[in-house]
């Protein structure tokens, strides 16, 4: 028997600031959106095509990103494809497909340098990741390691 897949990566831009909000029980939901772009050649002329999506972090995960983030942001998201309902307003059943993350690395681009408005840990030109996992303490590698010895 196979397993199901319902995997989602993407990179692209922030479309607009975040929004932390907490559950009544006191969880941490962060939501944004993000821009990716298809690139395509038209006759002699390239085409970019933006395609949105809504992302969603839980956990303390969110409230540290919450931090990190703004519009703008260029970020790669993991996570897994969703679909909610509920009954609106006017009684019509309204939906909504977000990617539910549980990794969001920031990535800074070869030609920028550290942003000054942004919090120096996401300001680095390493890409710095957060990983929402409600059932794993976050984990820090240890500090001794020579990236020489890395094997990648």
């Amino acid at each position: 028997m196979f397993n199901d897949i319902n995997e989602v990566r993407l990179m692209g831009n922030i479309t607009n600031d975040p929004d932390l909000r907490f559950t009544p029980s006191g969880t941490a939901v962060l939501s944004f959106g993000l821009a990716t772009n298809r690139r395509y050649k038209k006759g002699e002329e390239w085409v970019d095509e933006p395609t949105f999506h809504n992302i969603v972090v839980w956990g303390q995960r969110a409230q540290s990103l919450a931090q990190r983030i703004k519009k703008g942001t260029r970020v790669h998201v993991a996570g897994r494809l969703q679909t909610r309902s509920w009954d609106g307003q006017d009684g019509k059943k309204q939906y909504k497909t977000e990617i539910v993350s549980d990794e969001v690395n920031l990535i800074s681009r070869y030609n920028e340098g550290p942003s000054s408005d942004l919090p120096a840990a996401s300001a680095s030109s390493k890409p710095s990741s957060t990983k929402a996992s409600t059932a794993e303490p976050d984990m820090e590698p240890p500090a001794d390691i020579d990236p020489d010895e890395l094997p990648f």
